[in-house]
């Protein structure tokens, strides 16, 4: 195979086991990993306008910093000299070490040329400008991009730019006070955890939200959403709300293109501008499959309704002396019983307290403890109190100073002052009727 000549895909894998010249769009990629020898292996899938069915190519070096490390799915990469290869009849190339070279370009439209990384045996030649900018119109005007790198609710980070790509389940929709549409979205995987910016001094006046929306969900609807699994609240912007309005429907499932995922007051939220797109999907696509089997499988063991953040165990802060019929659930579980009063046990973060000072924990009055904590797990948020002789119970007979120590541990305050990360804790909660919260019991604070 000559040197300068480059192949489209469709060519390319009719020519097992010869080496060849190709560029084309990275669309996955898979973190290095150490083969049984020296060296470590990573691998791309890459595709062409001629083929987007995409090959995989395999790729080996003696260190990771020689692999071609892609900032992002849809960059262009150039191949020389790899080997195309079958095996159980799967066409893929293989890029050798010894004789293979690759150089890294961004994939949007422009007109810089310059590769972001290159390996050693890498030359440019005249006629790549012309190959790159071509995949780079063919990207740009096409969709295909939008169809790759699905990520489950459990892997959405805030910085992605240009926003995620989402496969969920539409659970409800609604208009809020403010005149914003509202979807609600699921998966069935725990979203991450979220550090808390307010300072506890703030949460008389200023509490933290127990939800996204301006006014809590109904009983009613609560109760038709599963009980594990964050739930996110999408935003429809405002430009494109009349289209998107016609292909949602409650129970269906959906994909998400370029949704914003944001962060407010530690709650996760997504937005759906005019650059997002929707499709529907069908129940037997294998993304539903995948996570509608997941979730029957955590539906059905008990240790799997903890959060997923707060493998293996949850911190030692806490001990549980509660009855070992009670069952493990999710805050969901809780705030969607119907058998009032009930004891539970969850494992869940403290994100703020009321009263903040230790020394107004206690009622002047009377001496009881009177004490609301905000309690946060992956499915929603709830108000709970230690009250009287389980507050007694929960504070361990604590002097100040030590009470004001566990606090500090419990609520996740770091010495050096700044956001706080709450550990994730097991307590026990007894549920009460709605509007009168729920109670912390049968559970010791440690030191």
């Amino acid at each position: 195979m000559g040197d300068y000549k480059f192949l489209k895909i469709k060519d390319a894998i009719a020519c097992i086991n010869q080496n060849i010249n190709i560029i084309a769009v990275i669309v996955d990629l898979s973190p290095p990993q150490k083969t049984r020898g020296t060296d470590y292996i990573c691998k791309l899938k890459i595709i062409d306008e001629s083929y987007e069915f995409g090959i995989p190519v395999h790729l080996f070096a003696q260190q990771i910093g020689d692999l071609p490390l892609a900032a992002s799915v849809g960059d262009i990469i150039h191949f020389s000299s790899v080997k195309m290869e079958m095996h159980d009849g799967v066409v893929y190339a293989v890029f050798n070490k010894k004789v293979s070279s690759f150089a890294l370009y961004d994939g949007k439209d422009g007109e810089d040329f310059h590769p972001y990384k290159v390996s050693l045996r890498f030359h440019a030649r005249d006629h790549d400008e012309k190959i790159i900018a071509g995949l780079r119109k063919w990207l740009a005007s096409s969709e295909v991009i939008y169809e790759l790198g699905f990520l489950l609710l459990r892997e959405i980070n805030q910085v992605i730019v240009g926003g995620v790509n989402l496969a969920c389940k539409v659970l409800h929709i609604c208009k809020s006070t403010n005149d914003e549409w509202m979807v609600f979205l699921w998966d069935g995987t725990d979203a991450p955890p979220i550090s808390i910016n307010k300072r506890l001094e703030d949460e008389m006046h200023n509490p933290l939200p127990l939800h996204f929306e301006p006014l809590p969900s109904s009983r009613d609807v609560l109760s038709t959403f599963p009980t594990a699994g964050t739930i996110l609240r999408m935003r429809l912007d405002v430009n494109c709300i009349t289209d998107i309005l016609q292909l949602l429907k409650a129970g269906r499932w959906v994909k998400l293109f370029r949704v914003s995922c944001k962060v407010h007051e530690g709650l996760w939220y997504g937005v759906f501008t005019s650059a997002s797109k929707i499709q529907d999907m069908p129940n037997d696509d294998i993304l539903v499959l995948e996570r509608q089997s997941n979730y029957d499988r955590r539906s059905i063991r008990k240790l799997d309704r903890m959060p997923y953040w707060s493998f293996p165990w949850a911190s030692k802060i806490t001990e549980v002396n509660c009855d070992d019929a009670a069952p493990f659930v999710t805050l969901m579980d809780l705030l969607t019983n119907q058998k009032v009063p009930m004891r539970f046990r969850c494992v869940i973060r403290v994100v703020a307290v009321v009263p903040w000072r230790v020394e107004d924990f206690r009622r002047r009055r009377d001496g009881l403890y009177r004490v609301r904590f905000t309690l946060e797990d992956p499915t929603t948020r709830i108000h709970a109190y230690a009250f009287a002789e389980d507050g007694e119970r929960f504070f361990n007979s604590s002097s100040t100073d030590a009470l004001r120590r566990k606090l500090t541990q419990l609520l996740g305050v770091p010495s050096s002052g700044g956001a706080r990360n709450p550990p994730w804790v097991e307590c026990c909660l007894m549920s009460h009727s709605v509007g009168n919260g729920s109670c912390i019991c049968d559970t010791k604070l440690l030191d």
